[in-house]
């Protein structure tokens, strides 16, 4: 038993189990209210109207809740995932040269942009929207800010959602099958073929969720159409996760 423990807290031990473990925890709770929102809330929340008393003590007393745990646990999965990666020795070893790794690597790149998303669109956003309200309900007046804010942070989430089903692809099978990605290493020229393509497609659809586009945050133009339902984010990410699998298939 004392030696088991002993493993545990090594180096390997801590990257192996305790870490991952932690990684793994907070990753079911940051995905698993990413859907919550997506799928329950945005919906639920859309039948009550704009200026229900019902919405808003639901945003006020529901919401806020989730959303404090939507963010910790999105950062305690990154941070986890940094300390993976820091502690277990070799973990790129061979480069990205290495399907196995370019694939994590992949991953990882996505769930740091959907961390960035979270606090940096959502949570700022999203803290407009909770201010108001709890002013509404106060008997104060609305905040004509709260809907572009709403927007910003719904765009975000869905990109979020649309980025999740890939970066779980890479994250589970990267890292635990050798047979889909392996570990032979590529050409540089073909491992440099795939990051262009993967960047700019990642790129594309960031920008976009951003509102840096031409159509910026309008509903139903341009690439917000993939954002105005859950049907549409699904065939959105899914489309996005077979293009990625058609790239590996073609440079491999």
């Amino acid at each position: 038993m004392l030696l088991a423990v002993q493993s545990v807290f090594s180096r390997t031990g801590l990257a192996d189990w305790l870490f991952r473990w932690f990684h793994i925890l907070a990753g079911i709770c940051w995905i698993g209210l990413l859907y919550y929102f997506n799928f329950v809330q945005v919906p639920a929340f859309a039948e009550y109207g704009d200026e229900g008393k019902a919405r808003n003590l639901a945003l006020d007393k529901i919401a806020r809740r989730a959303l404090w745990w939507f963010r910790w646990a999105a950062l305690l999965t990154f941070v986890m995932g940094i300390l993976i990666v820091s502690v277990e020795k070799d973990y790129f070893q061979g480069g990205l040269r290495v399907p196995q790794h370019s694939a994590i690597l992949t991953g990882m790149l996505l769930g740091t942009i959907m961390l960035l998303n979270v606090w940096g669109v959502i949570w700022r956003n999203q803290k407009v929207v909770l201010a108001n309200a709890a002013n509404v309900l106060a008997g104060g007046q609305p905040d004509p800010n709260a809907a572009a804010a709403g927007r910003k942070a719904f765009m975000a989430s869905r990109q979020n959602v649309m980025f999740s089903i890939s970066m779980l692809w890479f994250m589970v099978f990267a890292a635990h099958s050798d047979g889909v990605y392996g570990k032979d290493p590529l050409s540089g020229g073909k491992i440099a073929a795939y990051w262009i393509i993967a960047i700019v497609l990642i790129a594309l659809f960031e920008l976009n969720a951003l509102g840096m586009m031409p159509w910026k945050a309008t509903a139903k133009k341009g690439l917000n159409m993939v954002y105005e339902s859950v049907q549409n984010i699904l065939i959105a990410g899914f489309g996005l996760w077979a293009i990625f699998l058609i790239i590996w298939e073609i440079i491999k």
